[in-house]
């Protein structure tokens, strides 16, 4: 048991996906997962182990925002020893061609966060990338399964509510959307030579002022959590 995370020794696969909402990882070990077993409710980020497609994985809640999902993702790699981990969000979408639903990998993650700084002090500016074996077989297979995927960076942003954030600049830059989390999940992965990916959902667009609601972002995702889930068993 870490400080955060209830499960004993080897109730956490060495592959997890990593919702930010409890809701969601519910949702997901209870539509994709056989022989689901309940590791943690501290704080109700639910934990889950089951059987995807005759492998072992796990779906651990983060919380939302950097600090909160570096909590999570220190101690799944520290302390359990997960190697692989995969973060299925939503994003506000920035890039004009996206749409709701369409699904974004994170090639790279820009963020207006200090953590990278905090971490590399002033004469790094680190940059938080995917594993690419991860984003290769994710694409591929969201290719295979025509999906419509985009591949590129994204923001993680640190606050939500942020009037300072110009994001006319960002989108003639390139950025094709918006989270909270990414950053931090690439650095530390890094960090304990792990390998880690993050697939979004786009649930709104920033620009366009289009919307899902809450209860489709909690539980009508499920292409983003298929294709996570064979990106890992496949």
């Amino acid at each position: 048991m870490s400080n955060h995370i209830a499960a004993s020794a080897g109730q956490i696969a060495d592959s997890v996906l990593l919702p930010g909402d409890p809701l969601r990882a519910k949702f997901i070990a209870e539509n994709y997962l056989s022989d689901v077993q309940l590791y943690n409710q501290i704080r109700n980020e639910l934990g889950y182990t089951g059987v995807y497609a005759g492998q072992r994985v796990s779906v651990q809640a983060t919380g939302m925002g950097m600090p909160s999902l570096a909590i999570y993702a220190t101690e799944l790699m520290q302390d359990y020893g997960v190697k692989r981990l995969i973060r299925v969000g939503t994003a506000g979408g920035l890039a004009p061609d996206l749409k709701l639903r369409d699904i974004v990998l994170a090639q790279g993650a820009s963020t207006d966060s200090s953590m990278i700084q905090n971490t590399f002090g002033q004469s790094i500016n680190f940059a938080p990338l995917a594993d690419f074996e991860l984003l290769h077989k994710a694409y591929a297979q969201a290719t295979a399964q025509k999906i419509n995927v985009h591949v590129g960076n994204v923001l993680g942003q640190d606050r939500f509510y942020d009037d300072e954030i110009n994001f006319q600049k960002l989108i003639d830059y390139g950025l094709l959307a918006a989270e909270m989390e990414t950053p931090a999940l690439y650095l530390l992965a890094a960090k304990y030579h792990c390998q880690a990916l993050t697939i979004l959902t786009i649930s709104n667009h920033i620009i366009t002022g289009a919307s899902t609601t809450p209860a489709e972002r909690e539980t009508t995702f499920g292409t983003m959590a298929g294709l996570a889930l064979d990106t890992l068993t496949k």
